[in-house]
């Protein structure tokens, strides 16, 4: 049984559907904040960004393969009421990617939905 993924935005999950191979679970897609990146596609095996930034301005299209991945973190934000921390950073052994959601409940998700695929 396929669960039907997460989704910020309807154009987006379509830009990350058109670049998944045969038999890829597409989980979520997340629309970020702030500079380069402009939206996190998580599927079973692997993380697919849109980065307006990545080589001189050009956009890309970016895939890190679970296996490359060495870390996960979040930010505490330190506050009162269990607030969650809407940034995440993504660890491969030779680059850090900082993905920033639209809320801490986003990232808590993408969070884990990542963590069971890299342990």
């Amino acid at each position: 049984m396929t669960q039907e993924p997460i989704f910020d935005k309807q154009d987006q999950l379509e830009k990350i559907e058109a670049n998944l191979i045969e038999g890829e679970q597409l989980r979520a897609v997340f629309d970020m904040k702030g500079g380069g990146t402009g939206f996190l596609g998580i599927t079973d095996k692997r993380l697919i960004f849109y980065d307006k930034a990545f080589m001189r301005k050009s956009k890309a299209m970016v895939t890190i393969p679970y296996s490359r991945i060495i870390a996960i973190a979040t930010k505490d934000p330190g506050g009162l009421f269990g607030s969650l921390s809407s940034e995440l950073t993504i660890r491969t052994s030779g680059e850090a990617y900082e993905f920033e959601f639209r809320g801490g409940d986003k990232a808590h998700q993408a969070y884990n939905l990542i963590v069971p695929q890299i342990l």
